[in-house]
């Protein structure tokens, strides 16, 4: 006899959302308690007389990952997202004047960069360009994808009799000295060492492995209509659709946990929900840190403020932008770029001369000339709190030399609006974080498998979000949500009769889920 399990999602960023969508699609009770006041966790937005800038991960990739997750629940995903691909990923500027563009082709990288750089930076871009594939090709499958691996079971999975491509992924070499092997400008090396942030992490302790997001974005960049949030709100949507509920402003108090496993939640207004299952979409450290009960504590390890992520200090709003011919995203270098990260990892303190992304909204991939104040998102990493917290005057100090360095690059900007955003404003956002925005930094060849899996130490709890298995990122969090849902069906069905063979689009749960060790 079929039963229907309960399931509670605590935390409505991305990886609570893939887990709720999924587990109502196949026909759970499913709740979502979310303690703001709308979906999306880092997905936000500021409001700007109407005009709403996006204010966290601002690239959408990985679309098959959405594809598939959508398809899960029978609706394609262009018929809840608008989609546009970019063609010019990014560009990216230097002090000494110089630019580059980079491009979702090899070819007209290649042909960018024997340009800026002569032809063996060129050769040594193709190089680079397949070796990146490689490692991305090895990983997809094998480790995003599925479940988190340890060593053994990862060569298991590529294959033992194929460990060449498993060595190619060049797991024990630093991101920074691999690069140095294919490019000797420093402003190449730098570029893409810029991948190491993505995670949170510096290029000079991240692994080699991390070249591989540089192919992920070759295999397509694309602008969301509306921007970023409205991921958050297609997953809502479509979740909904398929019987889950939504309470927002309902921050959890604690779990309940009997008999050795979690049972249900406790409101923060004292109500008592139960459950066969809790998926929390949240920092594993708030389990460690004890803010979901002393009986969750055991769930998963705090992250010590040393393995902390990057931290980030935002400043966004309306400004008149002259002087530079910016496009969607736009990456400011300065010269320092060691000492950038050793200020940050090692003293933890804001670095003198630090790199500036700015995202602009109302760009694509061509800049645009005019007087208009246009909606702008200037990001600079920033330390995590660990040991102290940031001053108000470290914090200006910090923004006048962003301003410096991109009015050295040809930027000068004159805002009508702004609003900053600080380490300190994250970490009370998301407990537990000291304001890191990617959960453990990823130092290092074993930082991948420490990670939390979906299945928590706590039998009936699950954990999805960046500090979980695969890691943090748009798509990353889409995943581990994913797996967060496979896995508590697959431990829910071999108790009781829950589900059907299959799951919808015909993955069988038993295929997905093979070689799960979390």
């Amino acid at each position: 006899m079929k039963t229907t399990p309960r399931v509670i999602v605590i935390g409505a960023g991305v990886g609570g959302l893939a887990a709720a969508l999924m587990t109502a699609a196949r026909g759970c009770d499913t709740l979502v308690l979310e303690a703001a006041e709308g979906p999306g966790g880092k997905l936000s937005e500021l409001d700007f007389d109407g005009r709403k800038i996006g204010v966290g991960p601002t690239v959408f990739t990985m679309r098959d990952v959405f594809e598939d997750l959508f398809a899960s629940a029978g609706v394609a995903l262009g018929d809840v997202l608008k989609l546009k691909r970019a063609g010019r990923l990014a560009r990216h500027a230097w002090a000494d004047g110089s630019r580059l563009d980079l491009y979702d082709d090899v070819d007209a990288n290649v042909a960018a960069i024997g340009e800026f750089a002569g032809a063996r930076a060129a050769r040594g871009y193709r190089e680079f360009a397949a070796r990146s594939a490689r490692i991305c090709n090895t990983l997809d499958k094998s480790f995003m994808r599925a479940s988190r691996p340890n060593m053994v079971s990862l060569a298991a999975r590529v294959g033992f009799l194929n460990l060449r491509e498993l060595a190619a992924i060049t797991p024990f070499e630093t991101l920074w000295r691999a690069l140095g092997g294919h490019f000797e400008d420093a402003r190449l090396r730098q570029l893409f060492a810029r991948y190491a942030t993505y995670c949170g992490s510096s290029p000079f302790a991240a692994p080699a492995t991390l070249m591989l997001v540089a192919h992920v974005e070759r295999e397509g960049v694309w602008y969301v209509e509306g921007g970023m949030r409205r991921l958050a709100d297609a997953l809502v949507t479509v979740a909904e659709s398929r019987g889950a509920r939504f309470r927002f402003h309902s921050p959890v108090a604690r779990l309940v946990v009997e008999g050795g496993r979690v049972r249900g939640v406790v409101t923060q207004d004292g109500e008592r929900l139960e459950a066969d299952a809790v998926v929390f979409n949240g920092d594993v450290s708030a389990l460690g840190a004890s803010l979901l009960g002393e009986a969750a504590q055991a769930a998963a390890a705090p992250t010590p403020p040393a393995g902390r992520s990057l931290s980030a200090i935002t400043f966004a709003g309306l400004a008149v932008a002259e002087g530079f011919p910016l496009i969607r995203h736009n990456v400011f270098f300065g010269g320092g770029y060691a000492q950038e990260f050793e200020a940050i990892f090692r003293r933890g303190q804001l670095p003198a001369e630090p790199t500036v992304y700015v995202c602009a909204s109302d760009r694509e991939d061509e800049s645009e000339d005019g007087r208009e104040p246009q909606r702008l998102f200037c990001l600079v990493n920033a330390p995590a709190e660990g040991a102290r917290s940031l001053g108000a005057e470290e914090i200006e100090t910090c923004k006048r030399a962003a301003t410096d360095l991109m009015r050295r690059s040809g930027l000068t900007l004159d805002w009508t609006a702004m609003r900053t955003t600080t380490p300190a404003d994250f970490a009370a956002r998301f407990p537990a974080t000291g304001g890191a925005l990617y959960g453990p930094a990823t130092h290092g060849w074993r930082a991948s498998f420490l990670r939390a899996g979906s299945r928590s130490k706590l039998p009936g709890l699950y954990l999805a979000g960046g500090s979980s298995h695969p890691g943090p990122g748009v798509p990353m969090a889409a995943l581990s949500g994913r797996q967060a849902a496979l896995s508590l069906m697959q431990d829910l069905a071999s108790t009781r009769r829950l589900f059907p063979a299959a799951m919808p689009g015909g993955t069988s749960m038993r295929s997905a889920t093979t070689g799960a060790t979390d």
